[in-house]
């Protein structure tokens, strides 16, 4: 974990940067000729080529810095992972960051620009909750009903609300700010609702639902921050509009690493990281070598999870170490499923995507907008059933899907063709899902979005809309904006 350690002098600083020029001609590497032991005073490194670190580094190049981005993946998009292989007929699949709401304005601004189509995803029609089967429809008319005690008629989403209310009421009455209020943070979402008296069945319900889209579970997730949703926004729900870029979410980050061209350097994970008020000198491992990169200034643009492993010399500031080695992410799972035939949309199933309490949680049709007979079924899943999924090899994980999805579509196992897993905590670049806001993390968002000296910093961690890819934007042209307006120390 990141340490606060001594402050680097000029002289010691200058040392380290000065073993560029050694280390070159020790191992004289392809890129090499790109860097020179004397800085570019308009040199700017971005670590991380996920949407964070592309945006970024491409709005910087846009405004005429000289960007170097480093990625430790051998592709761009970070956790936007859009698998074509082992499926059939051009079919694919996201098995990362898969939607793109109405609301996002800088994913919709940058697919509009590259001429990029997003199109509607299919909405919640289908509920099997415990072994019961149901429809959103003969929810919304009352002919079905959610067996769980406590829930209202006419809804699957936002159960929790009704025992919430009076602090929501409390923000309205008193403030964000009120200590009141900010006393919620101390607690947690299953504390507060048992607090409101909700029932045991209320908070499986939110687990299952509200919880399952953070990949948390209630006891970690703040109760302040959940209060504060429901008082600004209603939170997600089954009438959510949701898109994705057609052909695939990738084709953005691909796009974005196009514009940057030679700027990017894949397959060169950061090791250390030096820096005093001159500048920084960024230690990458290429192969078996370690390369120093020197720039005036640099973002880190990688999730928490692993930025706290990273070598950082000096260390930052307390608080901020504080944040990094504790802030909270979830555990998500994928599995997507290859059927020979499109069974889900028969007259007598269920329908195209289903809200469970299975360890899929959720298992939907992804390939809504591919053509031909064979389809994809895809599940998301987190929190405690996909720690618990983590555990098994992906032989057992796909046999536990399959006879979920039996249990959902009867015929489905004569259809069966192939599936393929990804387990984002098993993930050497990112070991986690993404962040949520945790019981006492209130400031932890505008602390990790603070720059230290010549470091600025962007992932979805950072932003005000975080765990989505319109987050992560948001918090790389935060970064160039803030790096912009340092200008002057630059030039």
């Amino acid at each position: 974990m990141i340490k606060n350690k001594n402050q680097l002098t000029r002289r010691t600083f200058i040392k380290k940067a000065g073993l560029t020029t050694s280390l070159f001609s020790f191992y004289p590497l392809p890129f090499s000729s790109i860097f020179s032991n004397s800085t570019d005073d308009k040199r700017i490194i971005v670590i991380g080529a996920g949407l964070a670190g592309l945006s970024c580094a491409y709005e910087l190049d846009q405004a005429g810095f000289n960007v170097i981005l480093i990625e430790a993946r051998s592709r761009p998009g970070g956790r936007v992972s859009t698998y074509r292989e082992p499926f059939s007929d051009n079919l694919y699949s996201e098995m990362g960051a898969e939607y793109v709401d109405s609301s996002d304005m800088y994913v919709h601004e940058y697919c509009k620009k590259f001429d990029l189509k997003v199109l509607p995803a299919k909405q919640y029609d289908g509920v099997y909750v415990k072994g019961q089967t149901s429809t959103i429809k003969g929810l919304r008319s009352g002919r079905d009903l959610l067996p769980f005690k406590g829930a209202l008629e006419g809804k699957l989403f936002g159960q929790e609300v009704q025992y919430i209310q009076k602090w929501i009421d409390l923000v309205k009455q008193k403030g964000i700010s009120s200590p009141e209020v900010q006393a919620l943070d101390k607690i947690s979402v299953e504390d507060i609702l048992k607090k409101g008296g909700a029932p045991k069945d209320i908070i499986d319900l939110y687990t299952y639902a509200n919880a399952t889209e953070a990949t948390a579970v209630p006891s970690k997730m703040s109760a302040l921050y959940m209060v504060l949703s429901n008082t600004r926004t209603s939170n997600f729900s089954e009438n959510t509009v949701e898109g994705r870029i057609f052909g695939g979410n990738d084709q953005l980050p691909k796009t974005l690493a196009k514009k940057l061209g030679t700027k990017i350097m894949y397959n060169k994970p950061l090791q250390r990281l030096d820096y005093d008020s001159n500048g920084i000198t960024a230690t990458v491992k290429e192969n078996k070598r370690l390369v120093q990169i020197p720039a005036k200034k640099c973002v880190l643009a990688i999730p928490a999870s692993i930025l706290k492993n990273i070598d950082i010399n000096p260390g930052f500031s307390i608080e901020k170490i504080n944040c990094i080695n504790n802030q909270q992410y979830g555990h998500a799972m994928k599995i997507a499923m290859q059927y020979r035939q499109r069974f889900w949309d028969n007259n007598n199933s269920i329908g195209q995507r289903v809200f469970t309490d299975t360890p899929l949680r959720r298992v939907y049709h992804f390939s809504i907008d591919q053509p031909g007979p064979r389809g994809i079924l895809l599940s998301f899943t987190s929190g405690e059933d996909a720690i618990k999924l983590g555990r098994l090899d992906n032989n057992k994980r796909l046999n536990i899907a399959q006879n979920t999805c039996r249990n959902l579509w009867p015929e489905a196992p004569k259809f069966w063709e192939k599936g393929v897993v990804k387990y984002w905590n098993e993930d050497p670049w990112v070991k986690a899902s993404y962040s949520f806001a945790g019981v006492g993390q209130k400031d932890f968002r505008e602390i990790l979005a603070k720059p230290e000296g010549p470091i600025f910093f962007a992932g979805e961690h950072t932003a005000f809309q975080r765990a989505s890819m319109n987050g992560a934007i948001e918090s790389g042209l935060r970064a160039k904006g803030r790096i912009e307006k340092s200008r002057d120390t630059i030039i």
